[in-house]
C-alpha cells in the first residue's frame, strides 16, 4: 500500500502519537536511572563503578549502532525495524527489574539500549515520509516535545518510582507501556515502501568498530583518570572512523552513510547543531544536580522537580513553534533558541550561590524550557526537509548518532572541568558528594560549578553559528502527500 493510500484512511497524527509513546520511552530511559544510583548501589552492595556502569552500557549500545539501524529501516521498513527494537527495548526492561546481580542488570540494560538504538531512526524517518512538507514542522513540533521533556522529566519520574515502589519499578513500568505501544504500533503505524539497498557488511563492522572505541573512551576517561589507555582508544577510534569515512568515499555500490546527505548545507548544520545541543544539555545538568543536592541540601527528587519549569515549558511552546517552521525561514527560529539557551545557562551559572533562593533558578530555567522549544522540532524538521526518501534512514540515522556522540562529549567535558574546577579552588575529590556540604567550602563548591557551567554555555555558540547559516528550502523533490 502506498503512503498517499494508507494516509486516505487514517491519520498520520494518529501515527505521530504511536511513535512519539514509543520515542519517549527511550529517552527517558536515558536519565531515569541516575536518580535510582544510590538504591542500587544499596541493594546489590556493589562498587560505584559498577553502578555508574548501569548507564554507561545503555548509552554505548544506544549510540554504536545507530548509524546501521537507520539503514535498516530504510531496507527492511521502518514500522518493522521500530517495533522489533520496541519488542527488545519491553523485554529487556522486565529483564532490568528482575536482574539480580549488578552484572545481569548492565547486560540487561546493554540489551535495552540495542533495542533503543533500532527505533530511535525509525521514528523520524517515517515522520519525514507521512506529512507533507508544510505540516512537516508541526509534526517536529510535537516530536520535539517529547524530546525535550522525555530528557527532563526522567529525574523526576525515577524519584517518585524508587521513593514509592523501589528501583525496580524504574523498568517494571516500561512493560505494560511498551505492550501498549507494540498494539497501537501494529495498528497504526504505516506500513511504508522499502528500497532494495545493497547492505555495506565492511562499513557497518569499521564504524561499529570506531564507534565503540570513541565512545567507550570518552564514557570512561573521568572513572579511569584519563589513563594513557583511555587515550589510546580514544585516538584509535577516531582513526578507524577516519578510515570509515575514506571507505565511504571510494565505496562503489551504496555506502552506509551517503556523504552526498552532507552536500545539503541544511542536513549538515543541522546534524552539526544538534550534536552541540546533545552536548550543553548533558554539560548543563550534571554541575545543576550537583549544586541543587550539595548546597542547597535537596533529595533527589527535590532537585529533579526543580527542573520542572524548564520542562512545562518547552512542553507547551513546542507544538506552537513546530507550526511557526512551517512559514519562517529555517535559521531565525533555532538562532534565537540556541542564543536564548546560552543566555539562560550563563545566568544560571551567575546565581549560583548558596543564599539563592530556589524561585529565583526558576527564572533562567523557564528561559532554557522556551529554548529548548525552539531548538529540537525545527533542527529535526530543516534537516530532514531536503533530503529523498531513499535517504530518509540512513540521514535519521547519522544525525540521531550526532546527538548521542554530542551527549558522551558533554558529559566527558563537564565532567573533566568540574574536576578541575574544583582543584583550582582547593577542592579535594572527598568534596564531590550528593548529600549536603559544610557551609564553610559551600561558596568555593558553588562557584566551581558555576564555572563549568559556562562550557555548555560557551559551546551552544557553535550551535548558533550553525543555525544562522541555513539556507531557505530549495522547492521539495518529494511527492506531497494527501492529509
Amino acid at each position: 500500500m502506498t503512503v498517499q493510500a494508507q494516509t486516505r484512511t487514517q491519520s498520520p497524527w494518529v501515527s505521530l502519537a504511536t511513535l512519539c509513546l514509543g520515542f519517549f520511552m527511550i529517552l527517558l530511559d536515558m536519565t531515569i536511572v541516575a536518580v535510582a544510583n544510590p538504591a542500587i548501589l544499596a541493594h546489590f552492595d556493589t562498587g560505584i563503578n559498577n553502578v555508574i556502569w548501569v548507564t554507561s552500557a545503555y548509552l554505548l549500545t544506544y549510540a554504536v549502532p545507530l548509524l546501521i539501524t537507520g539503514r535498516l529501516g530504510d531496507r527492511f521498513g521502518p514500522k518493522n525495524i521500530y517495533l522489533f527494537g520496541l519488542a527488545i527495548f519491553t523485554a529487556a526492561s522486565l529483564w532490568c527489574g528482575l536482574a539480580n546481580t549488578i552484572e545481569m542488570l548492565i547486560a540487561a540494560r546493554a540489551v535495552q539500549g540495542l533495542g533503543a538504538a533500532l527505533m530511535s531512526p525509525q521514528t523520524m524517518s517515517v515522520i519525514a515520509r507521512i506529512f507533507p512538507p508544510d505540516k512537516r514542522g508541526a509534526a517536529m513540533g510535537i516530536w520535539g516535545a517529547v524530546a525535550g521533556i522525555a530528557t527532563l522529566v526522567g529525574p523526576i519520574a525515577g524519584g517518585l518510582l524508587v521513593d514509592g515502589l523501589g528501583w525496580q519499578w524504574i523498568f517494571f513500568i516500561n512493560v505494560p507501556i511498551g505492550i501498549l505501544a507494540i498494539a497501537l504500533g501494529l495498528q497504526f503505524i504505516p506500513k511504508l515502501p522499502t528500497h532494495s539497498h545493497s547492505f555495506d557488511i565492511p562499513g557497518v563492522v569499521v564504524s561499529a568498530i570506531g564507534m565503540f572505541l570513541l565512545v567507550f573512551g570518552l564514557q570512561e576517561g573521568e572513572t579511569d583518570a584519563w589513563a594513557p589507555r583511555i587515550w589510546m582508544m580514544i585516538a584509535g577510534g577516531i582513526l578507524i572512523l577516519i578510515v570509515f569515512v575514506v571507505m565511504q568515499a571510494r565505496t562503489k555500490r551504496e555506502p552506509l552513510v551517503p556523504l552526498e546527505l552532507f552536500k545539503v548545507r541544511n542536513f549538515a548544520m543541522s546534524t552539526l547543531a544538534i550534536c552541540v545541543m546533545g552536548a550543553a544539555i548533558t554539560a548543563m545538568t550534571v554541575p545543576t544536580f550537583f549544586y541543587l543536592q550539595a548546597v542547597h541540601g535537596l533529595s533527589p527528587t527535590a532537585s529533579a522537580f526543580t527542573f520542572a519549569p524548564m520542562a512545562i515549558t518547552t512542553g507547551l511552546l513546542a507544538p506552537a513553534v513546530g507550526k511557526l517552521v512551517d512559514r519562517m525561514p529555517p535559521r531565525v527560529i533555532p538562532t534565537i533558541g540556541f542564543a536564548s539557551f546560552a543566555v539562560g545557562i550563563a545566568w544560571f551559572a551567575l546565581i549560583m550561590k548558596p543564599d539563592t533562593s530556589i524561585w529565583m533558578l526558576a527564572l533562567p530555567l523557564v528561559l532554557m524550557g522556551s529554548a529548548n522549544a525552539f531548538i529540537w522540532a525545527p533542527l529535526a524538521a530543516t534537516a530532514m526537509h531536503d533530503l529523498p526518501f531513499r535517504h530518509m534512514g540512513a540521514g535519521s540515522g547519522v544525525y540521531n548518532t550526532a546527538r548521542q556522540s554530542g551527549s558522551v562529549l558533554g558529559s566527558a567535558a563537564i565532567s573533566a572541568l568540574i574536576t578541575a574546577r574544583m582543584t583550582a579552588h582547593g577542592l579535594s575529590g572527598s568534596q564531590h558528594v550528593g548529600s549536603a556540604i559544610p557551609g564553610a567550602i559551600k561558596d568555593s563548591f558553588s562557584s566551581a560549578l558555576g564555572e563549568a557551567m559556562l562550557l555548555p554555555a560557551g559551546i551552544l555558540i557553535i550551535g548558533l553559528v550553525a543555525s544562522f547559516v541555513l539556507t531557505q528550502h530549495r522547492d521539495t523533490h518529494q511527492p506531497k502527500h494527501a492529509r
